[in-house]
């Protein structure tokens, strides 16, 4: 085989890892989608794949987002900023910064601010949900 051509390796000579060039790599600097609506949670798209859906949720003080579900994803809630009551089903639970859930696939969510102050909170799920119906 000639050199370059066999399986990639790793650091540490594992086989199966393909470097990642930077012309690869979308970063992106989470507080540059963080906006607030008092009507509202507002919702800003951070990255979507073939195989995963991500987006910042902000949420103003006595502001809740669900109940939604989603019978085949399942998700990751994670607390950017702020603390939040988390519903997922019946179950019930307060996180605070940087604290994060699984919502299994099928279950309801429901995220409610629980302080006076704004919350920020990342969701993810894969596989990507549905596309939502968008009305005007």
């Amino acid at each position: 085989m000639a050199p370059g051509r066999g399986p990639a390796r790793s650091e540490r000579g594992g086989v199966g890892a393909r470097p990642i060039g930077w012309a690869a790599v979308d970063a992106k600097d989470l507080r540059d989608l963080v906006r607030f609506d008092e009507n509202g949670p507002r919702h800003e798209g951070l990255f979507e794949s073939e195989h995963l859906w991500s987006e910042i949720v902000c949420l103003e003080r006595n502001q809740a987002l669900g109940t939604i579900e989603d019978r085949d994803s399942d998700a990751l809630v994670l607390v950017v900023t702020g603390r939040v009551i988390l519903q997922v089903n019946r179950s019930r639970k307060r996180l605070g910064q940087w604290e994060t859930t699984l919502v299994p696939a099928g279950s309801e969510l429901t995220i409610t601010n629980a302080s006076g102050d704004p919350a920020v909170v990342l969701l993810v799920a894969a596989p990507p949900p549905p596309k939502r119906a968008v009305s005007e």
